[in-house]
Formats: C-alpha cells, structure tokens, sequence
C-alpha cells in the first residue's frame, strides 16, 4: 500500500488514493446508522454518495489547477474529507480559480439534488435521495466558511492577495482562520458533536502553522531585491542573499552572484529556484542579460 494510502485508479493522469482510516470511519459511521433504513444497503449507498460528492469535489479543484498551468497528479480521500495535492502558480488569480473550482462543483450538483429529493418515489428512496442532497448542501456551506483552511478561508486569502501581497493576505486570512475554528470548537462542544469537534481542532492547527508560514513569508517579502530581475513564473524580483543551498556540498549562496557555479565546491548549476514560488528557471529566463563577473566566494558555508 503505498504512503498515501490505498491506490484506487487514475483518470486525466490524477492518481486517486483512499486512507485506510477511511474504511474505519466508513464502518464505524454505518453501525451508528444502522436502523435509519430498512436495509443496510441504503447505508452504504449514503455513504458511497458522500464519496463521490467529496471526489468531484477534488476533481474541481485539480482541473481548475491545470487549466490555468498549475500541476495536480494526487488526491487522497480521508475521513475528514479530500485533499487534491495542487500547486497552482503563485498568481492570486490563479489560486483563487484553483480554490473556487472545488465549491463550484457543489453549486452545480444543488440543482440535481434538490430535483431528485422531489421525485416521488418509495419512501426509502426518497430519504435517500433527501439525504444526498443534505450532503451535498452541508458541504458546500461549511467548505465556504471563511476559515482557513477550508475553502473559504482560502478563498479570502487569494482575494486579499490581490490587495495586500500573498505573505501579508495569508497572515490576515489566517489570524481570521484561528479566530473562527475557536468559535467553531466552542460551538461543537455545545452541541456535542465529536466529529465536529475533531474537524475545528484539525483547522485550527492548521490556521495556526499557516499564521506561522506567513509570518516568515511576509519577513522574505520585505527583504532587499535585486532591481531588473524578476521570476518568469509568479514575477517577483529575486531576493540578495544566501537563499540557495548547493545540492552537492549544501553550502548556501547567492544563485545570482554565482550563477554559473557553487562557490565552494563547483558544483555546475543551470537553473536558479525562486524562493517565493518554488519554480525553477535558466537565469537568462529571469532577465539577465550577461553573466556577472565573478564575486569572492564567501568566507564560510
């Protein structure tokens, strides 16, 4: 079984893996709801629904990644939901189509479920379908919640980004993110609600370590850039100093006062990575002209 969990098939080159945790979750859920149908077959259908929905749902956003140029090769199925591995290109409006795409998705499944829960039919089949369309409309509403990182959270933080700069939205998105999934704790403890109470705290680490990834973001935004200089991917001017690492002795250096060569060991090096986006370029594709002259190599590692 590979790390991610288990490798169910693959479709538009997106390689889709089910966590095992899931299967315990699945049983468990399905004991607990023994006894709302006449069959237990009606359960698991519940169930395999929620599936889908959670699946399209990934599928939304790893299309939308591509579509504007971004890469989306996983998604892996986990009790608390889906996760689509997505790295879009770090332009607001890019993530933000990347974001929006997964809701979207809902949205277009309300009309088909509200359609079906009218169908008059058996009374099993009706409760069924009335619960698909529960699912589909309880999703959409707490995935657009405006805390990150859920969707919404997400999406206010790519909306910010187009007015503040992408350290200083995620700093604002997040502090809101940690600010809601407390509130969210407090409220899933009123009502007593286990799952919830899982899911807020999951969110609320996670607002939190992304609060911290700002905060360093944000300091690597206000350092000194090189003037003319400029990523091809996301644009962001290159910044000085010793942010690269040689693959070979890891000494850290300045890739474009070196660009040819690391400077303790030689090691040839054509393409230079940008620290903000992670995309990686040949310097001349950053818009250097000529090639620096040498600099002294610096004096420690």
């Amino acid at each position: 079984m590979p790390v991610n969990g288990i490798r169910l098939f693959k479709v538009f080159g997106i390689t889709v893996f089910l966590h095992w945790s899931w299967l315990l979750v699945a049983a468990y859920e399905l004991e607990t709801r023994r006894g709302m149908y006449r069959s237990m077959g009606w359960n698991i259908a519940e169930y395999l629904a929620l599936f889908a929905i959670v699946l399209v749902h990934e599928f939304g956003h790893a299309l939308a990644c591509r579509s504007v140029g971004g890469k989306a090769d996983r998604i892996v199925l986990w009790p608390l939901g889906g996760v689509a591995y997505v790295s879009p290109p770090q332009r607001p409006g890019a993530v933000l189509w990347s974001i929006v795409a997964g809701p979207l998705v809902n949205v277009l499944l309300l009309p088909p479920t509200i359609v079906l829960d009218r169908i008059q039919a058996s009374p099993e089949l009706h409760q069924f379908f009335y619960a698909v369309m529960l699912i589909n409309a309880g999703l959409l509403i707490f995935n657009i919640l405006p805390i990150y990182p859920l969707d919404g959270g997400k999406i206010l933080w790519a909306l910010l980004w187009f007015v503040l700069g992408r350290g200083r939205a995620l700093l604002i998105a997040s502090a809101i993110g940690i600010a809601g999934t407390a509130a969210l704790v407090a409220l899933a403890v009123w009502s007593g609600d286990g799952w919830l109470i899982i899911i807020a705290l999951w969110a609320g680490f996670m607002a939190f370590s992304s609060f911290k990834y700002a905060r360093q973001l944000r300091r690597q935004e206000l350092l000194p850039r090189r003037e003319g200089l400029k990523c091809p991917a996301c644009g962001a001017a290159p910044p000085i100093g010793r942010f690269w690492v040689c693959p070979t002795c890891h000494g850290h250096f300045d890739a474009f006062e070196y660009p040819i060569e690391c400077p303790y060991c030689h090691t040839p090096h054509r393409t230079n990575t940008c620290p903000d986006c992670g995309a990686a370029a040949p310097p001349a594709m950053w818009g250097m002209s000529a090639i620096p002259p040498a600099a002294e190599a610096p004096s420690h590692l």
